[in-house]
């Protein structure tokens, strides 16, 4: 299904808008314990996208949102973490299409967990363990307690607001699960 020209602009919009909350999230909310663990909100706008609008505008808010934020607070690009962002707005979005009939806490709960599992704990721990040379597997058990605490944080916004229903009304009216498509 084609998006019109009102619809492509809303959605353009739209992505812009999570991408900054992402990176307002990760960048400059975010806090460290420590110096293995941090605590960051940044993928709850990209997983909320995902969800929301689909796996491929997931996508583009996730690597609009690590491109930005990296070149804005001067962090070096690292291709890898930016592929961890885009496979968190991929999977979120996926798996929510592939869960659409179960109710809307299992379906969020599976897109966080499934999203953060494979983007953020394996991909993006890939990405920092290669950008500085620390050993991958001693990552995971850290990155994983880390996220447990963050998919528990993210679940329960994103259950809350796509329990909204002012906001589950806006998202039929654009029927934003059958924008696939960026043109």
């Amino acid at each position: 299904m084609r998006i019109n020209q009102n619809n492509r602009l809303k959605m353009i919009v739209i992505a812009g808008i999570f991408s900054a909350l992402s990176i307002v999230f990760g960048k400059l909310l975010a806090f460290n314990i420590g110096e293995l663990f941090r605590i960051s909100l940044e993928n709850l706008p990209i997983i909320f996208i995902g969800m929301s609008f689909g796996p491929i505008w997931g996508m583009a808010v996730g690597a609009m949102a690590d491109l930005a934020g990296c070149l804005i607070v001067g962090y070096t690009i690292n291709p890898i973490i930016t592929l961890g962002a885009i496979s968190i707005g991929a999977i979120s979005g996926m798996v929510a299409k592939w869960t659409k009939s179960e109710k809307i806490g299992l379906r969020a709960f599976l897109s966080v967990f499934s999203a953060h599992a494979l983007g953020s704990v394996i991909i993006k721990s890939f990405g920092l363990s290669w950008f500085y040379g620390t050993d991958f597997l001693s990552l995971i058990p850290y990155r994983a307690l880390n996220y447990a605490l963050i998919v528990a944080i993210e679940y329960t916004i994103i259950y809350i607001l796509l329990k909204n229903k002012e906001i589950t009304t806006i998202i039929k009216r654009w029927e934003m699960t059958k924008y696939d498509e960026l043109s």
